[in-house]
């Protein structure tokens, strides 16, 4: 039986009005519903994104494909809500009931940020399923719970050393966006590939915000200011993990006249045309997939719980050929990632 919260904070606060997607999947401002040629599921999926929300062109976009994909293929009805920066623990929580109250029998919650929400909606609902990426700690642990995580460190590992590879002065940089563990992971990886190339390699890194302050995931200002730095001090090649804030590395290396990676998504066929001639790769994070495989399990009657990762060997992971930039290096590349696939190579998870 389900138990509901109180919903009166939400209603105060505009930005957490829930936006039912759109035919398309691209306006989150008009009503959903399913083409009539595709089959109906069943299901009605409801998910909470991050600080930045749908349009990132990253993350959270990367969840919002899947989430599509299954609206898509499967015809399931969809609600989307995001995250406000500054926002506490109770106003996750309320996003999450007010799916579960709108009788939304699957719920995705985009980030680690939601750990303790989904914990405590998940047990007070527990005829609802959830999945959480991101996130496999006790906090969200549940029998309802899909705990969906990455093996960041060995995507990073990749583009670190492709970066190494490219890098012409010896020197690199690296952006995170908010200085906690999931971001470290990103860090370590990067670091390790770049010196499994050039052991003597030099890597900066710069972190935008200190939690509670997860402003660092949303702010291009301050990644281009970062990344400014970085290319000033001799770095020519630049990392982010930092989410929306990497819109402001990428400025920055187009007016550097240096090269930038980026993160989660093919960011070299996401983020604005006049920027993505400097994106030599992107550390691809397949958010989508792990998305669309929870609601797709359970259109098929297999819900999927416990943690569930994806990692080089699962395909959770991988780097981005887009624009031919490192085509000369991918026989290399390759090479690294068939050793970390078959154990040979063991990547770090903290710098």
């Amino acid at each position: 039986m389900r138990h509901t919260m109180k919903v009166a904070a939400v209603m105060s606060v505009a930005a957490l009005t829930l936006a039912a997607c759109g035919d398309s999947g691209n306006d989150p401002g008009t009503s959903g519903s399913s083409s009539s040629t595709t089959k109906k599921s069943g299901l009605k999926v409801g998910m909470a994104y991050d600080v930045g929300g749908r349009g990132d062109q990253s993350f959270n976009d990367s969840a919002a494909a899947g989430l599509d994909k299954a609206k898509s293929e499967l015809g399931v009805d969809t609600k989307e809500a995001a995250a406000v920066n500054g926002e506490n623990e109770a106003a996750r929580e309320e996003r999450l009931q007010q799916l579960v109250d709108a009788d939304y029998t699957h719920v995705v919650a985009v980030g680690f940020a939601y750990a303790a929400a989904v914990g405590k909606v998940a047990k007070a609902n527990p005829d609802v399923h959830f999945a959480i990426v991101d996130d496999a700690s006790d906090d969200s642990k549940g029998p309802n719970v899909d705990q969906i995580t990455f093996a960041e460190n060995e995507g990073s590992f990749l583009v670190g050393a492709a970066a190494a590879m490219k890098s012409k002065t010896g020197h690199i940089g690296f952006v995170g966006g908010v200085n906690v563990p999931l971001i470290k992971k990103f860090e370590a990886g990067y670091i390790a590939g770049a010196k499994a190339v050039n052991p003597a390699i030099k890597v900066d890194s710069q972190y935008l915000t200190q939690p509670p302050d997860f402003s660092g995931f949303g702010d291009p200002a301050k990644g281009k200011t970062a990344a400014d730095g970085m290319y000033q001090k001799g770095a020519d090649v630049v990392y982010h993990a930092a989410g929306g804030s990497g819109g402001g590395v990428f400025t920055a290396a187009k007016a550097a006249g240096k090269l930038a990676i980026g993160v989660d998504s093919d960011q070299a066929l996401t983020a604005p045309a006049d920027v993505r001639s400097v994106i030599m790769t992107s550390m691809i994070k397949k958010v989508d997939v792990a998305v669309y495989d929870f609601i797709k399990s359970a259109a098929d009657g297999k819900e999927k719980t416990g943690n569930n990762i994806y990692d080089l060997k699962a395909g959770g992971v991988d780097y981005s050929t887009t624009g031919g930039a490192i085509d000369d290096i991918k026989a290399k590349l390759d090479d690294y990632k068939a050793k970390i696939i078959a154990g040979e190579i063991k990547v770090p998870v903290t710098p």
